[in-house]
């Protein structure tokens, strides 16, 4: 198996600093400083690698079963997700049709393996070092394939990184706080990558694709064209040196080769000069580019599609369950069935981090967004409306009530209202008389929690958080498998400071308000210039 090299390899410094609106550009036009702009330039190739993920399971179907053997063998295979078994997400429920959504992670490697990708990606002194995961987006197909979502993620998050086997040599990488989401990738491989999603999100994730710096080149060129559009005349070039080099008219251009290149590594140039914004700009590439392959005519021609599918098996890695043509040529047809206005990209919210300079989520928004993935609701608020259905109970027997220890946490803070006193004692005294003795308060006052939810760190103590929830009238989707609890948990949220039942509210499934969210079937879009950038 053709892969790069793994293992601990000091990680390059990230020093750029944020803006309140994004990443923050040092001060004037100046951007980076020569000695580590050079060095990063390359690897802003990857921030929007994940974009031709799209293309290549698209392109691979179109050529079927041409060369199949060869193309077979363009393929490299990883393991799925190499994090701890506690870590990991349920697998997702079928729907009353019995059909079942599907979750793949698209990853954006800045692998230097090879000299094509280390011309690419510049930085000698980085050659076969491991890779970074800069670029995720998280691909949710729908249940009944008529809507897909694609949630990606700030390459500066702040997360924790679970404990990690890599499959290859069976190193072991201990657990991490407050790191970098992209440096999940150094750890094992695209399955630690996928335990991070999986431990963040809760989300069940079926399979990942990787793609790399030379695949990103050539599939520009194999596309054809991708036409983008910006409100003004914009030349990405700052006095000092840095910038993409980009050049267009206002308008509409298509764009491929060394332009496309150009388009998707612009900071300098599009809106506030922050990779919130480049963001933006690689979405509306996405968009563009899916429309150009399931419209383009020129895409049927055999030689274009034999070259496509060369360029796209090449790029690849993948699981074990996509790991051949005709699995990729399966899950294509699959994603064929959602139609273009049904596809809706958005960016996870985020907020600064305590130290100013990165990111994490935004707690309530993201976990809304999650939330609406894994109960595949659509993002963009066109679904039937569903039909109530029961909770689903655990497989776990429950202890008896006077056996289940409970501890009770107050979580009843809100931005504008301080934590009820003694909230946590009192919900304590209500389950000891519902039977519940072994149920303990916790003095100490929680950050802000939304809603009420009962936690469990484990599945033989999932009948037990059911039973608790069920003896107070909350609803089984409030109960949560978290590994930072050790029991039974319950936090008693703002929306239940008061009285001894409780009501749960009515849940909101729309997308949080974002700039950054397209539809897939929109040809309107276009990037705002930064004045200082046109001519």
């Amino acid at each position: 198996m053709t892969q790069s090299v793994r293992g601990e390899v000091p990680a390059v410094e990230d020093t750029m600093a944020l803006t309140p609106r994004g990443p923050r550009p040092p001060a004037g036009h100046g951007g980076r400083r020569h000695s580590r702009g050079d060095r990063r330039r390359g690897r802003r190739v990857l921030r929007w690698s994940a974009i031709v993920l799209a293309v290549a399971i698209v392109g691979t179907a179109g050529v079927g079963y041409l060369y199949y053997e060869h193309l077979n063998a363009n393929i490299k295979k990883d393991a799925l997700n190499i994090g701890d078994e506690k870590d990991r997400a349920s697998e997702s429920e079928p729907n009353a049709a019995g059909q079942t959504p599907l979750n793949i992670l698209l990853i954006g490697s800045d692998a230097r393996n090879t000299k094509e990708n280390q011309k690419l990606g510049g930085a000698k002194d980085t050659y076969n070092t491991a890779p970074r995961a800069d670029v995720q987006m998280l691909v949710h197909l729908s249940a009944d394939r008529t809507n897909m979502s694609v949630v990606s993620m700030p390459r500066d998050t702040l997360l924790a990184i679970p404990k990690c086997t890599d499959p290859d040599t069976g190193k072991k990488y201990a657990s991490s706080t407050s790191t970098m989401t992209n440096a999940s990738l150094e750890r094992g491989g695209p399955g630690c990558t996928v335990a991070t999603w999986e431990k963040l999100t809760d989300i069940h994730i079926d399979h990942f694709i990787m793609v790399d710096f030379a695949g990103v080149v050539s599939m520009a060129d194999a596309i054809g064209g991708v036409p983008v559009c910006v409100d003004a005349n914009i030349r990405s070039h700052t006095s000092s040196g840095h910038g993409s080099g980009l050049e267009l008219e206002r308008g509409t251009t298509y764009i491929k080769g060394e332009q496309a290149l150009q388009w998707l590594r612009t900071r300098y140039g599009f809106e506030d000069n922050t990779d919130i914004a480049r963001a933006k700009a690689q979405h509306q590439y996405m968009n563009s580019m899916v429309r150009q392959l399931r419209e383009n005519a020129t895409l049927s021609s055999p030689n274009k599609l034999r070259k496509l599918a060369d360029t796209a098996t090449e790029a690849l890695t993948v699981d074990e369950g996509l790991g051949s043509v005709t699995k990729l040529y399966d899950l294509s047809n699959e994603l064929r069935k959602v139609p273009s206005k049904r596809i809706t990209m958005t960016t996870m919210p985020w907020q600064y981090a305590s130290d100013g300079d990165r990111v994490v989520p935004k707690p309530e928004e993201a976990e809304k967004v999650f939330r609406l993935v894994r109960e595949d609701i659509a993002l963009d608020g066109k679904d039937k409306k569903k039909t109530t259905t029961e909770d689903k109970t655990s497989a776990d027997p429950a202890a008896a009530d006077d056996e289940i220890a409970v501890q009770v946490q107050n979580g009843t803070r809100t931005s504008t209202q301080a934590a009820v006193t003694a909230r946590a004692g009192e919900v304590t005294g209500l389950l000891v008389g519902k039977g519940f003795t072994a149920a303990k308060s916790d003095s100490s006052v929680l950050p802000s929690q939304d809603k009420t939810v009962v936690r469990y760190p484990s599945a033989d103590l999932e009948g037990d958080a059911q039973r608790v929830a069920k003896a107070l009238g909350v609803p089984m989707s409030s109960v949560k498998k978290s590994t930072d609890v050790s029991g039974v948990t319950l936090v008693v949220g703002a929306d239940w400071r008061s009285g001894t039942t409780y009501k749960a509210a009515r849940e909101d499934d729309s997308l949080p308000e974002s700039e950054d969210t397209f539809n897939g079937a929109d040809t309107k879009a276009c990037m705002h210039v930064n004045p200082d950038f046109t001519w």
